[in-house]
């Protein structure tokens, strides 16, 4: 059985104490005081405590078959949602850590006016009165008398309420907008400031401004628009931890790109009910180039987990049975690299952790998600048709299970898709037990009369393969230019050494043609050829004055400006075929 939701962050479950400073709760839905939030990490706190007691654990409790996430929906580059839960909870949140200025604020919404201590009692009711009618104009007509029977003559701008407001608030389209007020600057707190906000988003512009930026749009090829329209705009909503989905992630998205530009201090949190995951992303200062993102949903953990003992153990789970705990993923931005191979890369993971449903403690620095160790075993279910999920292939169309050939070539393509940049930088050792596999089911000669019949399908999700092996050997081309090899430093004769055998290879595998990947090689060949130490060093020196190491540097070299010229010869042959055919 689940745990009592009510008991979520009470600290109050017999044998624990409340280890983690947590809302003191009068009963399931209200605080015994109003809280001190001086902060936003304080706010952040709170906002945590609370969302994922009444947005994820009481749902999960109260709904026989509520959605849990799986691991991989998690992962980058994020997936378009399936369905709506129209059962479950969402909202967006904004909060800015400084007093609303209701005129000056960027967006449009409907403000709700602090109602301080201080204030005489006849003004504190007309004010609390306005307040609830704002609330209740905004709310379906059946909430009203529930509403105006829990607020009568209540503050429902201090957070006390904010637990017993959330069906009000998560029943709303629109976002609900936190500030600060207090007598003196040095002693703020956050209240409800407005609900029904439309948080601004300039998609159109956003999308051709950063698409400029990195080199993806140009003037002077307005073609470049289509061909890379979807790239730039999957990459600039996944810098802030959403995939290319819903109005109100795709706002919450360019509203806090707008608000970090500005130099705010703010926190925009959304819950999808298609997604069910608190999304956050938030600045508290400083010079970074994103806000930060992070990610806190249910997940059921797998049943070999190493760490699973533990967990159980100590009580981490909110349902023991089905393995459910409520995990945390932060995630770090990658700023775009026309000369990285892996330029869609935008976002990776870089902490997760586990929360206490009673006391609120985390066990930090865990690997839930686990997308290296289970990537092998998953990719053998898929090829052995014992995989039982579901997949949306190419955007448009759901697939269940791998029962078929036709099924696992599609539930192929999108693994493929979905895991390429990370299978680009896996270990040689790690890529290799996946090479076995996918080897044996793609060019398994006794398939052929099967991929016959899905010729096309088969070609796809070989192609694909391709473009990974061949963009594995560019990015090792790319540490090799960082005298990187295998994780150790080495010196300038063994960078050229394996330089030119990686480009030789890269050359006879170019039957299958990548523009961007050979373009991105000899960008990168031509780097190392410039290096001015090397050229100085070793280059423009009489062979009389090198050493046999340096004699052999000069050698390879030369092989490497072969190489590189031989490679420019196939993108000039490939760009005049391409271009004859037009005519």
């Amino acid at each position: 059985m689940p745990i009592d939701w009510k008991l979520v962050f009470t600290g109050t479950e017999p044998g624990r104490t409340q280890q983690v400073e947590t809302p003191r709760w009068k009963d399931a839905y209200t605080l015994e005081a109003p809280p001190r939030l001086p902060s936003l990490g304080h706010l952040k706190r709170f906002l945590d405590l609370t969302h994922i007691k009444h947005c994820l654990v009481r749902p999960y409790c109260e709904i026989a078959d509520y959605p849990l996430v799986e691991t991989r929906e998690l992962l980058p580059s994020f997936e378009a949602d399936l369905w709506e839960h129209e059962k479950l909870p969402g909202f967006s949140l904004v909060a800015f850590a400084r007093p609303i200025q209701y005129f000056h604020e960027v967006f449009q919404f409907e403000r709700l006016l602090p109602v301080p201590a201080s204030m005489r009692a006849d003004h504190a009711l007309d004010t609390m009165t306005r307040n609830l009618a704002v609330v209740q104009s905004r709310i379906a007509r059946n909430q009203h008398e529930r509403l105006r029977t829990l607020f009568n003559k209540t503050d429902i701008t201090n957070l006390a309420h904010y637990p017993t407001m959330l069906p009000f608030l998560t029943s709303m389209d629109r976002a609900q907008v936190l500030g600060m007020h207090g007598p003196h600057p040095q002693d703020m707190n956050f209240y409800l400031a407005g609900v029904y906000a439309s948080l601004p988003s300039d998609l159109d512009t956003e999308i051709k401004r950063y698409g400029q930026r990195i080199g993806k749009f140009s003037f002077d090829d307005p073609d470049s628009y289509e061909r890379n329209r979807s790239f730039v705009y999957q990459r600039l909503m996944e810098l802030y931890g959403f995939p290319m989905a819903s109005e109100r992630r795709t706002s919450a998205a360019l509203f806090a790109r707008r608000l970090h530009k500005m130099g705010e201090k703010f926190l925009i949190r959304t819950l999808g009910q298609s997604d069910r995951t608190l999304t956050t992303i938030w600045n508290e200062g400083g010079v970074r180039p994103y806000p930060l993102v992070e990610k806190i949903t249910l997940v059921s953990l797998d049943e070999d987990h190493e760490l699973l003992a533990h967990i159980y153990d100590n009580g981490y789970l909110v349902d023991a049975k089905k393995r459910v705990a409520i995990l945390r993923v932060l995630y770090r931005q990658h700023k775009f690299s026309p000369d990285n191979v892996r330029q869609e890369r935008a976002i990776s993971i870089e902490s997760q952790e586990i929360i206490h449903p009673i006391t609120g403690m985390t066990i930090p620095d865990v690997n839930i998600i686990r997308d290296t160790s289970n990537m092998a075993l998953r990719l053998n279910d898929i090829i052995r048709g014992e995989h039982s999920g579901r997949v949306i292939y190419k955007r448009s169309e759901i697939v269940e299970n791998t029962d078929t050939d036709e099924k696992r070539l599609k539930f192929l393509y999108a693994w493929l898709s979905k895991h390429q940049r990370r299978i680009i930088g896996y270990s040689d050792e790690f890529y290799s037990a996946l090479a076995k596999i996918l080897d044996a089911y793609l060019f398994n000669p006794e398939s052929e009369e099967v991929f016959l019949d899905l010729q096309d399908l088969h070609l796809e999700v070989a192609t694909r393969y391709r473009y990974i092996q061949q963009a594995r050997k560019v990015r090792m081309l790319e540490d090799l230019h960082g005298r990187m090899y295998k994780g150790e430093r080495i010196p300038y004769s063994k960078m050229l050494t394996e330089s030119v055998a990686l480009l030789r290879e890269l050359k006879f595998e170019i039957v299958s043609y990548f523009p961007g990947l050979v373009t991105t090689a000899i960008i990168i060949g031509e780097s190392m050829l410039n290096n001015r130490y090397m050229l100085r060093t070793y280059i423009e020196k009489q062979e009389d004055a090198l050493s046999p190491t340096g004699i052999e540097i000069k050698k390879n070299y030369g092989r490497l400006v072969t190489l590189i010229d031989e490679l420019r010869a196939i993108q000039k042959s490939r760009k005049d075929t391409s271009t004859k055919g037009l005519v």
